[in-house]
């Protein structure tokens, strides 16, 4: 590693991850000139079809409803915003921080959350689906794109972040992490680096926020509906109070600002004071720790309970969103059992691998890739080419 990669890792807190001391990766490559070990990685992901699929993949809203809405990429852009700037004021490894933002949610399905609920029921019986395991089988596996492996060959610590941000992962494993903790040990019992853990905190920002601006946009409450919300409900008097004159647009967007920022505040504040008890030495000092160290102060995450629940009750189970998630979910069940029961109708290369394995649930973990890597608008246009008459004339 040149000088300049050294004098780039010093202003990073003694307990941030250091790309100099990477435990590598499970096929080992020759180092870049010009980049980190993680700047490697967050570049391989962005470079990953994969993430390109995320523009066309629901958020919340399917992609149809309208061009403003988050989508899955989208979303996955802010969430890295976020967590890089966490990560700089608190001196960890941005790199690995937007590394491990920009593939969390690479395993989500077409229609989000509705199309991922429809495949764990028709993968039920086999294994189950989560988009936790896609986005690692994505990772490990799905990724054909490098000559001397599958996958995307990323650093241990960003796999480690990645598959632990949400905590340490308890048994029983999903058979995906089962089988590649065999010849790679993510240490899956402990916490993961302080970097994951920042990731994971800059999504339920992200989310909590931005849904929030998108719910007030599709008309599923009014601008005045958030001044009894936490956080929202002073925002919004503050930004009355500084611009009486603003339309509700530019008013929303004000107030989506000030909540970042404040949600931002927090962590920092927060996690700071964590830090300050536990005076970690490296991150493994962190990993180890006996809870996560990056974290809301209790009052915030009080407020952010209130928050999803308003959204939960007001915007997720909307009649509107019902609607079109259970059609999410119609689509991907039909998908699933026709490939099913006619392989040979899947794109070459796909029955080639369903056709080359014995094993029923291993032909349909085959069959759930494909659907999974689907985007909204080509899973119904599928959908109609394989169950409309229409198309066979």
């Amino acid at each position: 590693m040149n000088q300049f990669f050294q004098d780039s890792q010093r202003h990073l807190a003694p307990y941030a991850t250091q790309a100099l001391e990477t435990r590598g990766r499970l096929v080992q490559e020759p180092p870049s000139v010009s980049r980190t070990e993680f700047q490697r990685d967050r570049d391989r992901i962005i470079h990953s079809g994969a993430f390109r699929k995320l523009r066309n993949k629901t958020q919340v809203f399917i992609e149809n409803e309208g061009d403003y809405y988050r989508t899955r990429l989208t979303h996955s852009l802010e969430v890295a915003q976020i967590a890089r700037s966490i990560s700089r004021a608190l001196g960890l490894d941005e790199d690995l921080t937007e590394a491990i933002a920009l593939a969390h949610d690479l395993g989500h399905t077409c229609f989000g959350h509705a199309g991922e609920e429809g495949l764990a029921e028709v993968m039920q019986p086999f294994g189950g689906f989560s988009h936790n395991e896609q986005t690692f089988r994505i990772l490990t596996k799905l990724e054909h794109r490098y000559a001397r492996f599958d996958g995307l060959n990323l650093t241990w610590e960003t796999l480690e972040g990645v598959v632990k941000h949400n905590g340490p992962v308890q048994a029983p494993l999903s058979p995906t992490l089962a089988e590649f903790s065999k010849t790679y040990d993510l240490e899956l019992e402990s916490f993961a680096g302080p970097e994951a853990q920042v990731a994971a905190l800059a999504d339920d920002i992200a989310y909590n926020t931005h849904d929030i601006d998108d719910g007030h946009r599709a008309g599923f409450f009014r601008l005045g509906d958030l001044g009894e919300l936490p956080l929202f409900g002073s925002a919004l008097a503050e930004m009355q109070k500084l611009y009486p004159n603003a339309d509700n647009e530019r008013l929303m967007h004000e107030i989506v600002r000030e909540v970042i920022g404040l949600m931002v505040a927090d962590v920092l504040t927060a996690t700071r004071t964590n830090l300050q008890k536990l005076q970690p030495k490296s991150a493994a000092s962190i990993r180890h720790a006996a809870h996560a160290v990056v974290g809301f102060s209790p009052a915030m995450a009080q407020h952010v309970a209130v928050l999803r629940k308003f959204l939960w009750t007001r915007m997720y189970r909307h009649s509107k969103v019902n609607r079109i998630c259970a059609k999410a979910r119609y689509i991907v069940r039909d998908l699933f059992g026709f490939f099913m029961r006619e392989p040979s109708c899947l794109p070459t290369g796909w029955f080639e691998m369903v056709d080359a394995v014995p094993e029923i649930p291993a032909k349909a973990r085959i069959v759930a890739d494909y659907i999974a890597g689907m985007t909204d608008r080509f899973a119904v246009q599928e959908h109609r080419r394989l169950f409309s008459t229409e198309t066979m004339i």
